[in-house]
């Protein structure tokens, strides 16, 4: 008799712990990644009554007689199903997409979360407003004067410098990917100036110094007087500029110097194909791969070096590949294009806005027009996810029975991938919650009507002797 009391008792101290459960799942039905729990009940041990039996020659066997003792929780697990994403439209707001957690640090404890409802500091440091836990990742590094991110490194907080210049950068490459008209009338040897400027196509882009001074550099194509596939480039840095900035162009790796001329010849072949190019002084372009020439002009407004000369600047003039059909210059029988396509200088800039793509990356916008990859977020991983343990604030810390944090980039080893200006809502569902707690709540009553009915059958043995 007094086993079905303590039974009973064991059903209402469980069905009153799945019913805190279920209460906290439906008070974190909007809570931003909030990963709901499930109670699993289990029996508790038997009292065995009568042994089993094997079966003899005469009788067959039997059946143990045991009595439970009630019931206990089994687990109470996480359910780490996806969540419904919400866009916001704010860009530090960041969702993952499938499997991983956003890595936070204090100090040196790390935390985990799902909730990436981040903002920046007043130090720009990418952090959770909630706590000031920080957001960790990789940030950029100029190495040898390229812009790169090592995720191979330990992870460190992000960083953000909002309003930080960006250093002016000399032009150093200018990409050519046009065409000279075919039909522009042939120019007969000996013809008047006159004549050869009427056949002339020119083009400007502006270029940038070291100092992000803004130049204009002008390249104008006329045809050789007496030749069909020849035609002569003149290149000019600021030709409208009082003081001569002495362009000068040629082939080979070094600068050439003031004087050595700024012309050179573009040959095609007779399909209009880039054939090659020769220099002033004679040189010739080898006759595959890339035809590049090197131009230099000086910086007239800039401050004169140590020894009084003026800062004399250099770039590389691309006009492509010999034979070439794909960004490169070209003689067909279409209306002259004779516009760079590309050069890669800048002034100098500052910071006024970022981006944060699939991969975690972000991205710095600057006022020049520049875009550098600042940093990536990273994520972690986990061999059993389910055993993480929750620490208050949306986030998660390592168990004994997690595994250890498997850190990395999104995208990449099963790690899910980043979505900017989103957030994740808890996947608490709230019809299975209330379906959950009618089931509960049925639970409890059962187990009440069984110690209510054992106290009843107590009763009626007191009042045996009356």
């Amino acid at each position: 008799m007094m086993r079905s009391l303590y039974s009973g008792v064991s059903g209402l101290q469980n069905h009153q712990t799945r019913m805190d459960v279920i209460g906290n799942n439906i008070s974190n039905v909007n809570t931003t990644g909030f990963k709901r729990n499930r109670v699993n009940f289990q029996d508790m041990i038997y009292q065995q009554l009568g042994a089993a039996a094997r079966p003899t020659e005469d009788v067959g066997g039997v059946n143990p007689k045991e009595v439970g003792l009630g019931m206990t929780i089994a687990s109470i697990d996480t359910i780490h199903t996806q969540g419904a994403l919400q866009s916001t439209g704010n860009q530090t707001d960041l969702a993952i997409k499938e499997t991983g957690f956003f890595v936070l640090r204090e100090g040196g404890q790390e935390y985990y979360t799902r909730a990436g409802a981040f903002s920046l500091d007043e130090n720009g440091t990418l952090v959770n407003p909630s706590n000031g836990f920080s957001v960790q990742g990789w940030m950029s590094r100029i190495i040898d004067g390229v812009e790169i991110l090592d995720t191979s490194r330990d992870t460190e907080n992000l960083v953000i410098p909002m309003g930080s210049k960006d250093p002016a950068r000399a032009t150093s490459l200018v990409n050519f990917a046009c065409n000279l008209d075919n039909r522009t009338p042939l120019i007969p040897e000996g013809a008047s100036q006159a004549d050869i400027i009427s056949g002339t196509w020119g083009t400007e882009i502006n270029i940038y110094d070291a100092f992000g001074g803004e130049h204009v550099l002008r390249v104008e194509f006329s045809r050789v007087p007496g030749t069909n596939n020849s035609w002569t480039a003149a290149v000019n840095v600021d030709p409208q500029a009082v003081d001569a900035t002495n362009a000068s162009v040629g082939l080979g790796e070094a600068a050439p110097a003031v004087g050595e001329g700024n012309t050179f010849t573009v040959n095609f072949s007779n399909l209009g194909n880039l054939a090659g190019v020769v220099d002033a002084a004679g040189n010739a372009s080898p006759d595959t791969g890339a035809v590049t020439m090197r131009v230099a002009y000086d910086v007239a407004d800039a401050t004169p070096g140590a020894d009084g000369e003026l800062v004399r600047q250099e770039f590389t003039l691309n006009l492509g590949a010999v034979g070439g059909l794909v960004n490169t210059i070209t003689q067909y029988t279409s209306s002259s294009t004779t516009k760079p396509f590309e050069q890669d200088g800048y002034t100098m800039g500052y910071l006024e806005n970022f981006k944060i793509d699939q991969r975690g990356v972000i991205t710095g916008v600057y006022s020049n027009g520049s875009r550098r990859p600042l940093g990536q977020i990273a994520l972690a991983t986990f061999a059993n996810q389910g055993a993480l343990e929750k620490a208050g604030d949306n986030n998660f810390v390592v168990s004994n029975n997690s595994g250890i944090a498997n850190i990395g980039t999104s995208g990449t080893a099963g790690r899910g991938t980043i979505i900017s200006g989103t957030l994740e809502m808890s996947n608490v569902d709230l019809s299975d919650q209330f379906v959950d707690m009618i089931v509960t709540q049925r639970g409890f009553q059962a187990n009440s009507r069984t110690i209510q009915t054992a106290d009843q059958m107590l009763q009626e043995i007191l009042t045996l002797k009356r």
